[in-house]
């Protein structure tokens, strides 16, 4: 079970404090930042808040000054005396702003993936639609699972990250029906090239390695998918992706209040 520091909800049209409501299963749409250090960084602040605005509108969640007043909610809720290793979670609907944060806990070695039929709704954004996945990931371990969702025997994502395959070094995402993270995004502007196909289950044992990616979960490397007794046969990308990652880490500039 996820160990929170807080849970708070605002009234999107004045920023009233009330009750909280986590917004699973509304219209609407959230973004995770990855909350570190004393003074705290949050990283790829800017690619996450310029993302979340942009979906808004998208979704029909309009307000003067809506930027302005998610920035407001989190600084009010964030301390430059704390030592953070956090995932900061704001979600909206066109009434409520909410903000969450949770320890984060990093992906061991010996990860795995378990399937799961679902397609998330509106799988291009980053939509409050998520209550089928989370009655999954409960059940879970997610320093040590997570679940791969499936459709038509085509694997699209996982239940908190993107996923990329390696074959021979080249790598491959799904070609759709999933969100492009922010830290997908940024692995793409670092790597070559990521070729684009149909993930299919019975072709999974040609992919070499499978690769985690997400602002929960940073990068992570599938050892075991029991299901179809698949196993990990390298680290290669892996560790090339994990020095990227670390390179943003050191350069993420301190949060400004």
């Amino acid at each position: 079970m996820a160990t929170y520091l807080l849970k708070r909800s605002y009234l999107l049209k004045d920023l009233e404090e009330v009750d909280f409501k986590d917004l699973w299963g509304n219209h609407g749409i959230f973004t995770t930042m990855w909350i570190f250090g004393k003074p705290p960084k949050i990283l790829f602040f800017e690619n996450h808040i310029k993302n979340l605005i942009r979906s808004l509108q998208i979704f029909g969640i309009k307000k003067r000054y809506l930027k302005k007043d998610i920035i407001t909610i989190i600084n009010k809720n964030l301390s430059k005396k704390k030592n953070y290793n956090h995932l900061l979670r704001v979600a909206l609907n066109n009434k409520i702003i909410s903000i969450s944060l949770r320890k984060r806990v990093a992906p061991k070695l010996n990860f795995s993936l378990e399937f799961v039929n679902l397609k998330r709704e509106k799988p291009q954004y980053k939509n409050l639609k998520y209550k089928k996945i989370l009655f999954h990931l409960k059940k879970m371990d997610n320093s040590k699972s997570d679940i791969a969702l499936i459709s038509k025997k085509k694997i699209l994502e996982s239940g908190t990250s993107n996923l990329l395959f390696i074959k021979n070094n080249k790598i491959y995402s799904p070609k759709k029906d999933y969100y492009e993270g922010i830290t997908y995004k940024f692995f793409k502007s670092k790597v070559k090239k990521i070729f684009k196909k149909d993930i299919l289950i019975n072709e999974l044992y040609n992919f070499d390695e499978i690769l985690l990616i997400g602002s929960g979960k940073g990068i992570a490397s599938v050892k075991t998918v029991k299901k179809i007794g698949w196993k990990r046969k390298s680290l290669n990308q892996f560790k090339k992706f994990l020095k990227y990652y670390s390179s943003a880490i050191i350069n993420c500039n301190q949060y400004r209040f």
